[in-house]
C-alpha cells in the first residue's frame, strides 16, 4: 500500500538573525520552560488510570502539579511591563542629554535657568502615567474576557479559568466547548472535534479513547472526557502562537517617521553642540580668557540654551499619549489594542480582507425556511427536541428559535449525528394513533437519508437550496418497525422506508452590522475582499447578504496561481473566494501587499495567524482562538464589526493631530538648529537664555501641542506624513531663523551705547524672544485651522499668555525680559510682520499643493 508523501519543509531560516533582543530571550525561556516542564512531570506520583477518570485529581494532587508549575498559565505579553514603560519614557537619548543639561546648569548656572527640567520631569510622569492607565484598561479586559473550562476534580464538576487547568486533569467536553490543552481522551460517545482552528481541515475528526485531542480545537458533536496530556508552553496552540508571534511589531507611519527624525537630529547632535560650545566660549574671549575669568559658565548656560531648543522632548511623548489615549477610548467601546500604534494603522488600509465564518457571519445557523411534504403528527415536536438537546450541533440548535414545543415523552434510543454518517435518529415509542410520536425520525443530508427511496420532490427542493450557497437537511419519518425493548442502534439502523415530512433550509447568521460596516469602507474607497475556506457558492451567498455586487458563484481558490504576481492579477479581478487554504491566506495578504496595498485581515482561527501576522493589521473576534487573538493587532472582544469605523475615525485622529504636533516641534527644532550654526560660525553670544526658550517652548509649543493631539479631527488618511511634515517644518523654521537672525544682527549693529552692557544684552534677548513668540504663535494660528470653538479658544488663551508674561513684571523679571525700545523695538515689529507674512503666504502655498490640509 502506498503511503502518501510526506511534506517537506524548508530549510529553517536562522530566525534569531536581525530579531529584537527581547523576542530571543523570549524564546529561549520557552525552551527552558519546556525542558523543565519535562523534568518535573517525570518526577510526579504515579496516578491511578481508574480513580483518575472517575473522580479527577485530588486537591493535594493539585498542588503537586502547580508546585510543580505543571500549569496551563502562558506569559501573556499583550502590554509592555511597568519597568518597560518607565525605561522607554525616562531612559531615553533625548532625556539623557537634557538630564546632563541640567545638571550642568544646577551646577554652574542659575537655577532659574533650569526651568525646562521641571519640563523634562513632567513629560517623563505624564507619559508613565498615561501609557500605565491604559495598560491597565487594557490588562483588565483582557482578563475578563479570558475563556474557561470545565472540569472533575474531586469527584465533582467544576469550571475554572483556562490558565489554571494542570497536569492529568480530567476535563469534560461538550458540544460548543474550546479544547484548553493538549489532552487524551478517555471517554466518548459520538465524540467529533473540530481542529480547523489549527489544521484548516474543515471536516471534523470523530475521536475514540486513546486519540489526542489538541488545544485550540473545539468540540462540535457529541461528548465525552479527557486526560489533560501537555499544558502551558509544550502545548500545541501556544508553540503555533510562539511562531506566529515572531516579528509581530506593526508597520507604524508615524512611529517609523518619528524615529528617523530622532536619528537625523541625534546624528546632528554632535557636530552641532561642539561647534556652539566653541562658538559661545570664544564669544566669550577664547577658551583661556573664558575659563581664567569664569565667562565660562555663562557659555556654558548659553550651549545648554542652545542644545534644549533642537531637541524635540516633547513629539515622542505626545505621540504616545495620542496613541494611549485612543486605546483606552477604543476598550470602553469593547476593542482591545494590543499594540498602540495600530490605532493608526487601520486608517492607513486600503484593502480588507475578511474571513467569512465568524467574522461576517456569527459562527452559528438560522432557520432560513420549512417546506413541508407530508403532515405526520409530531414532526413540529420532534425538530424542538433536536434543537434543544445537550448536544445538538450548530444546525440542529438552530431549530430552537423556532420550534419551542418540546415533547414530554422521552425517546427509547437515540443515533448521535457524526459527519460520517451525516444523520442523526431518534425512536420514540408508543402506539401509532393520531396524537403519538411512534416511529423512527431521521434529521439529516437529503441525499443520504432518501437515498434508499423515490422522492424527486424534496432532492430537488434541497439542490435548489444548495444552488443558492445554502445548507438544507431533511426530516424523514418510518412508523414503529420493532417492539419496544429492541430499540435501533447506530451500527443496525436502517434507512428503509424513510418517508420525507420536512425540507429545513439552514443559512449561516450574518452579522447585523456587517452590511453596513462594509458599506462604510466602501464609502471610504476601500477595496474589500471575502475569503474562506467554505464551498464559494456558501460564501457567495453570504457575500450577497451583507451587500456585495458581483457576478457568478464566487472564485474556488483550488484554482489559484501558486507566484504571487500571477496571484495578484487574479485578485484585482476577483473579491470573493472560497475553498481558501490556510497558506493560501498568508500568499493572498503578500500578493496584495506586493501591489502596494496597505493590508487588514480578519480572523478567528489558529490557522488565520500567520496570515493575521503578515497583514499590515490583524483584527481577531472575540470569540475567536487564543493563539489568533494573540498575534491580532485588534481584537473585537464583543464580535461587533461596527466597532470597525471607531477604529478608523480614532485612527484619523491620531494621525491628523500628530501631524500638527510634529510641525509644531519640528518647526522649532529647525530653528533651533540653523540659529545654532550660524552663531557658532559667527562666535556670537547665544541670544536666548535657557529660561526665556522654555517660555517660548511651552506658550507655542508643548501647552497647545498637548490639547491639540487630543482634539477630534476627521480628516482623512493622507500618505507622506513625514514629507508633508518637513515640508512645512524646514520652510517655517527658516523663516523664524532668519527672523531671529534679522533681529538680533540689528542689536549687535547698533547696540544702545546710552545703556550698560548687560542691559544691552537682555534688551537684545528680549526682542529675538518677542519675535520667536510672535511668528511662532502664527504658525501655531496656521496649523490651528479649521478654527472652531476649541482651536479658537487655545489659540486666545496662549496669545493672552503671552501677553501676561510681557505685561506683569514679576514674569519679565523671571524670564530676564527687557522691552526694547527706539529702533530696535521698530525692527522687531517690522520684521515679526514680515515673518508672520511670509508663514502666511507658505501656508497658503502648501495648502494649494496639498501639503497641508483643513479638511476635516
Amino acid at each position: 500500500m502506498n503511503q502518501p508523501a510526506a511534506k517537506v519543509r524548508p530549510p529553517r531560516r536562522d530566525l534569531t538573525r536581525n530579531k529584537p533582543k527581547g523576542t530571543v530571550l523570549a524564546e529561549r525561556r520557552d525552551e527552558h520552560r519546556r525542558a523543565a516542564m519535562a523534568d518535573a512531570r517525570e518526577k510526579l506520583a504515579p496516578v491511578d488510570a481508574a480513580v483518575l477518570e472517575q473522580d479527577g485529581l485530588s486537591a493535594a494532587q493539585i498542588h503537586e502539579r502547580r508546585t510543580a508549575e505543571l500549569s496551563n498559565a502562558v506569559a501573556h505579553e499583550s502590554s509592555r511591563s511597568i519597568w518597560a514603560i518607565v525605561r522607554a519614557n525616562v531612559f531615553t537619548l533625548f532625556n539623557t542629554v537634557l538630564g546632563s543639561c541640567l545638571v550642568l546648569v544646577l551646577l554652574v548656572g542659575d537655577p532659574r535657568d533650569a526651568l525646562f527640567g521641571f519640563i523634562v520631569l513632567a513629560n517623563a510622569a505624564i507619559g508613565v502615567v498615561q501609557e500605565y492607565r491604559a495598560k491597565r484598561t487594557l490588562d483588565r479586559l483582557a482578563v475578563l474576557h479570558a475563556p474557561r473550562a470545565r472540569v472533575r476534580r474531586g469527584g465533582a464538576e467544576l469550571e475554572i479559568a483556562v490558565a489554571e487547568v494542570v497536569q492529568d486533569d480530567v476535563l469534560l467536553l461538550r458540544t460548543g466547548d474550546q479544547i484548553p490543552a493538549d489532552a487524551k481522551v478517555l471517554a466518548a460517545e459520538a465524540l467529533e472535534i473540530d481542529e480547523s482552528l489549527l489544521t484548516g481541515e474543515s471536516d471534523p475528526v470523530t475521536k475514540a479513547p486513546g486519540d489526542l485531542a489538541l488545544s485550540g480545537s473545539a468540540v462540535v458533536a457529541g461528548y465525552g472526557t479527557a486526560r489533560v496530556h501537555r499544558v502551558g508552553a509544550e502545548s500545541y496552540a501556544s508553540a503555533l502562537t510562539a511562531e506566529a508571534r515572531r516579528f509581530s511589531l506593526v508597520n507604524s507611519e508615524i512611529r517609523n517617521s518619528i524615529n528617523r527624525i530622532i536619528l537625523y537630529i541625534a546624528w546632528a547632535l554632535i557636530p552641532i553642540i561642539v561647534l556652539v560650545i566653541n562658538g559661545q566660549m570664544s564669544a566669550h574671549g577664547g577658551w583661556s580668557a573664558a575659563i581664567s575669568s569664569g565667562d565660562w559658565r555663562v557659555a556654558v548656560v548659553s550651549a545648554v540654551a542652545s542644545i534644549v531648543a533642537m531637541i524635540p522632548e516633547g513629539l515622542v511623548l505626545l505621540t504616545s499619549i495620542s496613541f494611549g489615549l485612543a486605546a483606552v477610548t477604543l476598550a470602553r467601546q469593547q476593542v482591545l489594542v494590543q499594540e498602540l500604534p495600530a490605532v493608526e494603522g487601520l486608517a492607513r488600509v486600503d484593502m480588507v480582507c475578511l474571513d467569512k465564518t465568524g467574522t461576517l457571519t456569527e459562527g452559528r445557523m438560522e432557520l432560513a425556511g420549512t417546506s413541508l411534504f407530508d403532515t405526520v403528527p409530531g414532526w413540529e415536536q420532534v425538530l424542538a427536541w433536536q434543537g434543544t438537546h445537550p448536544n445538538a450541533n450548530a444546525t440542529a440548535a438552530a431549530l430552537a428559535a423556532t420550534y419551542t414545543d418540546v415533547p414530554h415523552e422521552l425517546p427509547v434510543a437515540e443515533v448521535h449525528f457524526s459527519s460520517a454518517r451525516k444523520f442523526s435518529a431518534v425512536t420514540f415509542g408508543g402506539p401509532p394513533d393520531a396524537g403519538s410520536l411512534a416511529g423512527d425520525w431521521v434529521l439529516g443530508a437529503p441525499e443520504v437519508v432518501l437515498a434508499g427511496g423515490n422522492h424527486p420532490e424534496a432532492l430537488n427542493a434541497s439542490d435548489e437550496a444548495a444552488g443558492r450557497g445554502l445548507r438544507a437537511v431533511v426530516l424523514a419519518h418510518r412508523g414503529p418497525q420493532r417492539q419496544v425493548g429492541h430499540p435501533p442502534s447506530a451500527d443496525d439502523f436502517s434507512l428503509a422506508g424513510l418517508t420525507p415530512v420536512a425540507l429545513l433550509v439552514f443559512r449561516e447568521k450574518v452579522r447585523p452590522d456587517a452590511a453596513q460596516t462594509l458599506a462604510y469602507f466602501r464609502e471610504q474607497g476601500v477595496l474589500l475582499k471575502i475569503i474562506s475556506g467554505d464551498n464559494p457558492r456558501t460564501v457567495a451567498a453570504v457575500a450577497r447578504d451583507v451587500g456585495f455586487e458581483f457576478d457568478g458563484d464566487g472564485y474556488d481558490a483550488r484554482e489559484l496561481p501558486d507566484e504571487l504576481e500571477a496571484m495578484a492579477d487574479v485578485l484585482e479581478r476577483e473579491s470573493v473566494l472560497g475553498r481558501v487554504t490556510p497558506e493560501q491566506k498568508k500568499s493572498i495578504v503578500l500578493a496584495l501587499q506586493s501591489r502596494d496595498h496597505v493590508v487588514a485581515m480578519t480572523g478567528d482561527g489558529v490557522n488565520d495567524a500567520l496570515a493575521l501576522k503578515h497583514a499590515d493589521i490583524g483584527i481577531a473576534m472575540g470569540s475567536g482562538a487564543a493563539a489568533t487573538k494573540a498575534v491580532s493587532r485588534l481584537v473585537l472582544l464583543d464580535g461587533q464589526f461596527s466597532h470597525l469605523p471607531s477604529v478608523v475615525a480614532e485612527g484619523r485622529r491620531v494621525i491628523a493631530n500628530v501631524e500638527r504636533v510634529a510641525n509644531l516641534f519640528l518647526t522649532k527644532t529647525t530653528y533651533a538648529i540653523i540659529i545654532s550654526i550660524v552663531i557658532g560660525i559667527l562666535m556670537w553670544r547665544y541670544p536666548f537664555l535657557p529660561r526665556q526658550l522654555s517660555i517660548v517652548s511651552s506658550m507655542t509649543i508643548g501647552i497647545p501641542a498637548f490639547f491639540l493631539a487630543l482634539l477630534p479631527n476627521a480628516r482623512r488618511y493622507q500618505p507622506g506624513f513625514l514629507r508633508r511634515t518637513l515640508m512645512f517644518a524646514i520652510p517655517s523654521g527658516t523663516i523664524i531663523a532668519a527672523c531671529i537672525m534679522a533681529v538680533y544682527s540689528y542689536a549687535q549693529a547698533f547696540p544702545n551705547t546710552s545703556l550698560g552692557e548687560e542691559h544691552v544684552i537682555r534688551e537684545a534677548q528680549t526682542a529675538v524672544t518677542m519675535t520667536v513668540l510672535l511668528v511662532a504663535m502664527w504658525v501655531l494660528g496656521t496649523l490651528a485651522r479649521p478654527f472652531d470653538r476649541w482651536r479658537a479658544l487655545l489659540v486666545a488663551a496662549m496669545v493672552l499668555g503671552l501677553v501676561l508674561v510681557m505685561a506683569v513684571p514679576f514674569a519679565r523679571s523671571f524670564f530676564a525680559l527687557d522691552i526694547p525700545s527706539g529702533g530696535l523695538l521698530t525692527a522687531t515689529m517690522a520684521v515679526t510682520a514680515t515673518g508672520c507674512i511670509a508663514i502666511e503666504l507658505l501656508y497658503r502655498f502648501l495648502k494649494k499643493r496639498g501639503a497641508v490640509s483643513e479638511r476635516e
